[in-house]
């Protein structure tokens, strides 16, 4: 044990409100691990329930493990123990770029890290556990990580984790591996072991073939729970997290808007919005003293629903904080007075496309009115830092529309400059610019990904006309990063030697490409067919591929598409009877 990591550990602890303190004995130990820093990982909803979950099982103790800060090996949070020393992990992957993060942290705690090499009795052998994959990347496309990874549980953790578990826990020590592995496949939903399928490529590179044994499905099911009671709640606060002694609480999963950019707007269907009950039931297990409040999910709330949230809220005392908000949903009466009463400072939009017609082609469902509204009322609700999020490189971008962003940055700033004048502060504006990623189960799963010098001459057309303006900066993703990223959301089982090697070596990863035989722009920048298999259809989410086409031909037409009703659209396939 390094003094260092050891001592950081603790003061995490100190920070610390909640939680569980389990002894070991007589229990399963399970590592809850989560590819990036401790700041990040206490600010996920997810996480936390998951930790949650498994601790609520007598015979387990669930403990945390992050990625160390300072390179060092991994331990736990709660007892400072190695990686080697647990049986079982849980990974919970949220983004492309932890994958690497994944596998060196299983290097760096001294473990097998390809599943296939690991040896066949998770429990009499440290150092070669069980690793099971969860978490919203896992389930857009699996495979990037597939021979890294024993057992995924594809969809929603709540409905089949429990009892999973239950079933290793009665037979991790009777069965080996590839046994176990098999039962678990066979006899509960969302399971899927990549060790069992085996994949075919064409002369091209392109996928031939899926191939499931005997007994078990072509494709793998995801899993969707109800609406909670509560809604899904934070149990740990701390001051070291990215959102600091906030108690967050979900409103929903999903959403009805169908940006076509979204994949988690795809893999959540159906949408599903918690009731106004559900969240004030949550909001009621905040700890004694706790005002500030975090409202994640991605759409609003119903208005009745809202309604009842914002009177709750208001009534109590409490701060609210969003990490985004739509710019439609900003206007409501409730929503406005409850972000006056919580003195929010920082506030942000996401109208994601520059020009009206790239918000078409991307099915964003609202105008440059409501966005200069909008940026208006947070302004005069007490904002001082506003946001907003674009992408450069969208499906059939030009020139003309980064123009129009840039205007419509210097329109809202204006509107920002005329109201804080008038209040006697002006607020800052913060453009914060990503790269366009086509993702897994989103109509732009077709699109190609524009290239680094593309990306690059955008970033710098918008830097140079909007140089020079106060109260104005801008951030950027580098698109160097977003091409990386961009192989592994399109990404199979053939990247996963590229992974190994970075988290081995410190050498430049496009010069590991070309050594191992892989083209990083044949999976970025190449448009797909309609006639082509995609690694990631291992997996079954219920969205028929002809309707994701014809989204696609839509946005290329610049036609939009009205917002999914579960009650009554049958358009995509997730609610056909």
């Amino acid at each position: 044990m390094r003094p260092r990591h050891s001592s950081q550990l603790s003061d995490y602890l100190a920070h610390e409100t909640g939680g569980w303190r389990k002894k070991w004995k007589g229990r399963l130990p399970v590592a809850l691990l989560f590819p990036n820093h401790y700041r990040l990982g206490m600010s996920n909803l997810g996480f936390q329930l998951v930790y949650d979950l498994v601790n609520s099982q007598p015979d387990l103790v669930c403990e945390r493990v992050f990625l160390p800060e300072n390179h060092e090996p991994p331990l736990s949070v709660e007892s400072k123990r190695p990686l080697r020393d647990f049986p079982l992990l849980l990974c919970s992957v949220s983004f492309e770029h932890d994958y690497l993060n994944l596998v060196r942290m299983l290097l760096a705690g001294a473990l097998e890290p390809l599943a296939s090499q690991r040896a066949a009795f998770p429990m009499r052998q440290p150092g070669q556990p069980l690793v099971m994959g969860g978490g919203v990347a896992t389930f857009m496309n699996p495979e990037p990580l597939a021979p890294f990874i024993d057992l995924f549980v594809i969809g929603e953790a709540e409905p089949v984790l429990p009892r999973i578990l239950d079933f290793i826990l009665q037979q991790m020590e009777r069965l080996e591996r590839r046994e176990l592995l098999w039962e678990l496949a066979k006899g509960f939903p969302g399971c899927y072991v990549p060790g069992l399928y085996d994949i075919g490529y064409h002369p091209d590179g392109t996928i031939a073939s899926m191939a499931a044994p005997a007994g078990l499905p072509t494709r793998v099911g995801k899993v969707i729970m109800q609406e909670p009671t509560p809604a899904g709640y934070s149990r740990i606060m701390s001051s070291q997290a990215e959102f600091r002694d906030m108690f967050l609480v979900e409103l929903g999963r999903g959403c009805s808007r169908g940006c076509r950019f979204c994949a988690a707007g795809f893999v959540y269907r159906p949408p599903r919005l918690w009731s106004g009950q559900a969240v004030v039931d949550a909001l009621e297990r905040r700890p004694a003293g706790v005002e500030r409040i975090g409202l994640l999910g991605m759409e609003m709330a119903r208005p009745v629903d809202l309604d009842a949230i914002t009177s709750y809220l208001l009534a109590a005392g409490c701060r609210l904080s969003f990490s985004s908000l739509r710019a439609d949903a900003v206007q409501r009466p409730g929503l406005l007075e409850l972000l006056r009463h919580s003195g929010l400072k920082s506030a942000a939009l996401a109208p994601d496309g520059g020009s009206e017609r790239l918000r078409r082609v991307i099915n964003k469902g609202f105008s440059e009115h409501d966005v200069l509204e909008s940026a208006a009322a947070l302004c005069e609700a007490g904002v001082a830092n506003l946001k907003l999020y674009f992408m450069v490189g969208l499906p059939t971008e030009t020139a003309a529309d980064l123009e129009e962003l840039v205007e419509l940055t210097r329109k809202v700033r204006e509107r920002l400059l005329a109201v804080g004048r008038a209040r006697g502060r002006v607020p800052t504006l913060t453009l914060s610019i990503n790269c366009f990623i086509p993702k897994p189960w989103t109509p732009f799963q077709f699109a190609p990904c524009a290239s680094v010098a593309v990306l690059k001459d955008a970033l710098r057309l918008i830097r140079g006309k909007l140089a020079g303006q106060a109260n104005l900066k801008i951030q950027a993703e580098p698109p160097e990063h977003a091409y990386f990223q961009a192989m592994l959301a399109r990404g199979d089982r053939r990247v996963a030697v590229v992974l190994l090697a970075m988290a081995k070596t410190a050498r430049n990863w496009r010069q590991l490409c070309r050594d191992l035989g892989v083209d990083p722009a044949w999976y970025a920048m190449r448009e797909r067919t309609m006639a082509e298999i995609f690694p990631w259809e291992i997996i079954d989410h219920g969205i028929q591929r002809e309707y994701l086409w014809a989204e696609y031909r839509k946005a290329l037409a610049e036609r939009v598409t009205e917002a999914c009703d579960p009650v009554r659209c049958r358009r995509c396939g997730v609610c056909a009877p």
